[in-house]
């Protein structure tokens, strides 16, 4: 019996030792396997080559969604659609002085919108790489207005046979829900502080204000002008010539029998038409040929970064950095998420950088239509604690820096908009819908008792006192009251001087300027440059993004989603059309979730319906 028990406890022992060493082997497995997946791959620039700048998606100032949610997307094979400026602005520049990049190619078909303040900033540096005499080139199957107004800084711009240039100016158009509510029984209690506040006319009206109309016009005309001008003088053109263009389209196609492509020749709009292989045939005679792809010598954008960055990790002057904070798309209370500016993980971002030392000034880039109150004043408090430490804050505006995206930057102690921002838009409203009247159509009503006139007031199903209509609507009007003074402090006016120019009315940058809304217009470079000379550092400074950053779990999350995404990706065909479907459900899908934000529960918001088409 010994000896059998012996055996078994000998077996027992031996099997627990494999079970150990294949523990130990498949962890040591699945390490290999992530640090293999984990390892970066730095692209090799080729001695000769052409700076291949081929953008999918929309451009951004920062990417929708955390990092972590970006890697995971990227590694599970997911279609991107979003191009960060800051990169396509940095790979120029970089360019601009490499030895190996002798040309760029601007391939603008991926390219599916952009501000045109952002399109400048990208031009201005497209502008700097030609005066060091390389050339760009442009190559479009077609060209749409945002596409063609990269296109029209390169030296040639070159266009498919059977392609075409649409220029048709700007747009601002929405939707009208009155009618319909009124079908469903749905009423919407709005509450606003501002004769041009008209991000809620949609639930009042079947069309657009007379007082909307007068303020849409006057800053669309100014961003259209600046359209213009830009594109005109890059290509040479008469000053109307793009004008001219949108509205005798139709005569000018008769003429030329429906043929786009000529027509752009005509106008000069392009080069010359040639296809993509003709295209590439001179680029070759340039660059030289990669005879792997049958083409001709060139490296992404994205790689040359990822390679320009192992190659040359930081550019040394000094310790001393202007730090970059982004507060792109719209204000929400508490921490960020996909696309949105977080009131609490903003905030914090802006501590950071007070209490880091190397950051001697801060830069706030903004591209925001605006959002929630109480969001826009934890970030504005944030801008004046930074201010109260001796650090200057610079406010930099891109597209959009309207409503709350204008509250957080007044407090700045300089603040810049790009010649095609769109601000201003100084007013408050609040929205809560009623479905009384919707319920009781399938027989249901409401009723019961509360302890005070108030208690049960704001019930969806309940339609609004008198009382209670007026109680939301001294809130909004304190509210906007406060939005004026703090305007009124900050740009030392008075508040009858604010209030004449508010009333939630949007503004084009140089208007915005005349009335003293913002002191400079320029680029994100010239706001940068500003700050480091309010902190006096010469030119002894780094710029530097200060961004989220992944914690050691999130760090380790990504390497494993990307070693599960990697495998997925051999072994699972990629969908194409699922990621074409969802590019075209994200507008309506983001126009819900900000009308579920506004009608979730009674708050005050800082907003611009403002988007340009």
């Amino acid at each position: 019996m010994r000896y059998i028990v012996n055996f078994f406890r000998f077996s027992w022992h031996a099997l627990d030792g494999i079970r150990k060493v294949l523990h130990l082997g498949l962890l040591l497995l699945i390490v290999g396997l992530v640090w293999f997946a984990a390892a970066p791959k730095i692209p090799m620039v080729p001695k000769s080559a052409a700076l291949l700048i081929a953008p999918q998606g929309e451009l951004v100032e920062q990417y929708s969604g955390g990092p972590l949610d970006r890697v995971i997307a990227e590694a599970s094979g997911k279609q991107e659609f979003e191009v960060q400026l800051r990169d396509m602005v940095e790979s120029i520049h970089r360019a601009k002085d490499d030895a190996r990049i002798k040309v760029i190619v601007l391939d603008l078909d991926g390219l599916t919108g952009a501000g045109v303040a952002m399109l400048e900033e990208v031009a201005d540096v497209l502008r700097e790489f030609r005066a060091t005499g390389k050339q760009v080139i442009a190559f479009g199957q077609s060209f749409d207005q945002q596409q063609y107004y990269l296109a029209a800084q390169a030296d040639q711009v070159y266009l498919d046979p059977h392609g075409m240039v649409l220029i048709e100016g700007f747009a601002y158009y929405g939707q009208y829900y009155k009618e319909a509510l009124d079908k469903l029984g749905v009423t919407v209690n709005v509450f606003k502080a501002g004769k041009y506040k008209s991000a809620v006319e949609p639930f009042l009206r079947q069309d657009m204000s007379l007082e909307a109309r007068e303020a849409n016009q006057q800053w669309l005309n100014a961003l259209w002008s600046t359209y213009q001008a830009s594109v005109t003088k890059a290509r040479g053109l008469a000053a109307n010539a793009l004008l001219d263009y949108a509205e005798k389209l139709l005569p000018a196609l008769q003429v030329n029998d429906g043929d786009f492509a000529k027509l752009a020749v005509q106008k000069k709009l392009v080069t010359e038409l040639k296809t993509r292989e003709q295209v590439e045939d001179l680029l070759r005679l340039q660059v030289g040929e990669n005879k792997d792809e049958h083409s001709y010598s060139y490296v992404y954008m994205e790689d040359y970064l990822a390679a320009e960055h192992a190659e040359h990790p930081l550019e040394n002057r000094g310790d001393s950095k202007v730090g970059i904070v982004v507060a792109s798309g719209e204000i929400v209370d508490g921490e960020r998420t996909a696309g949105t500016v977080g009131g609490d993980s903003m905030a914090e971002l802006l501590r950071q950088a007070r209490y880091d030392d190397d950051v001697k000034a801060v830069v706030l880039r903004i591209d925001s239509p605006g959002g929630s109150v109480m969001a826009s004043e934890v970030i504005r408090r944030e801008v004046d604690a930074l201010k109260a430490a001796g650090k200057p804050v610079v406010a930099s505006m891109s597209s959009t820096a309207a409503s709350g995206g204008y509250y957080i930057a007044m407090d700045a102690d300089e603040i810049w908009a790009n010649p095609a921002t769109i601000t201003g838009s100084i007013g408050v409203f609040g929205i809560v819908p009623t479905v009384n009247r919707t319920l009781s159509k399938l027989g249901v009503t409401t009723d019961g008792v509360g302890t005070t006139s108030l208690a049960g007031a704001s019930r969806i199903d309940r339609a609004m006192s008198e009382t209670t209509k007026q109680i939301y609507q001294l809130a909004i009007d304190h509210e906007y009251t406060q939005f004026v003074n703090l305007v009124s402090q900050a740009r030392s006016k008075t508040y009858e001087q604010i209030h004449a120019i508010a009333q939630g009315r949007v503004w084009a940058a140089e208007d915005a300027k005349q009335r003293g809304l913002v002191d400079h217009t320029g680029l994100l470079k010239d706001a940068v440059k500003a700050a480091a000379e309010r902190a006096q550092l010469g030119d002894q400074y780094a710029e530097e993004y200060l961004d989220e950053e992944l914690s050691w779990r999130q760090v380790l999350a990504h390497q494993v989603n990307m070693l599960s995404g990697r495998l997925t990706h051999v072994l699972v065909p990629e969908l194409k059309w699922v990621g074409g479907l969802r590019q075209q459900i994200t507008p309506l899908e983001q126009e819900v979730q900000r009308m579920q934000r506004f009608a979730s529960s009674f708050k005050g918001y800082y907003y611009c319906a403002c988007a340009v088409e």
